[in-house]
């Protein structure tokens, strides 16, 4: 189903499939600390496993990964993963990771997420998009609820960083709701 890797472009970023030109920027994004608190990652991956990782991404028709640029000048700001294809359910995953303070705010996220959302729902079967936020990220459940997403339940401490225990927030959103959302 995610054979094709599209370019998708909307006014503040443009998503690219991930190659080896954006290992840099996924370096970044691994080692800041912000979005690993965010993201929930604890270790480190070294740099050639981050080489190894993006030049392979092309050869995977059960997920699409798409590095986030910044429309203005091209830099990596992130990227926007779908994954967990369930064929039979029709049915997958999201996530998205941006590079820390110097992506947050500026609209990066809100408009990756809509972009991958409409090219899901208007180009593939699919009929279910989910997604798992920490309920300490008030900022990225704003954006997913924004963008149509539902919440459908809570996993108990989920998370255990620096000592204490969070909750990860299961959402989801149909393809009936992001229509709602496309044309409201």
């Amino acid at each position: 189903m995610f054979a094709s890797k599209p370019t998708l472009s909307g006014e503040r970023v443009t998503l690219r499939p991930v190659g080896p030109e954006h290992v840099d920027g996924l370096w970044e994004l691994v080692n800041d600390p912000e979005t690993t608190r965010l993201t929930g990652t604890h270790g480190k991956i070294d740099y050639a496993a981050a080489e190894v990782w993006y030049g392979s991404r092309a050869a995977h028709d059960d997920r699409l990964d798409l590095a986030i640029c910044a429309a203005e000048d091209g830099a990596y700001v992130g990227e926007i993963v779908l994954n967990e294809l369930d064929t039979h359910n029709l049915s997958c995953n999201l996530r998205i990771a941006l590079v820390g303070p110097r992506a947050f705010g500026k609209g990066y996220g809100t408009e990756a997420i809509r972009l991958v959302l409409d090219h899901v729902f208007t180009t593939t079967e699919l009929h279910r998009v989910s997604l798992e936020v920490f309920d300490f990220n008030d900022r990225a459940v704003h954006v997913y609820r924004k963008a149509g997403f539902v919440e459908e339940g809570v996993r108990r401490d989920a998370l255990r960083w620096d000592g204490g225990w969070h909750h990860s927030i299961m959402m989801s959103v149909l393809a009936p709701d992001w229509a709602a959302v496309r044309s409201g």
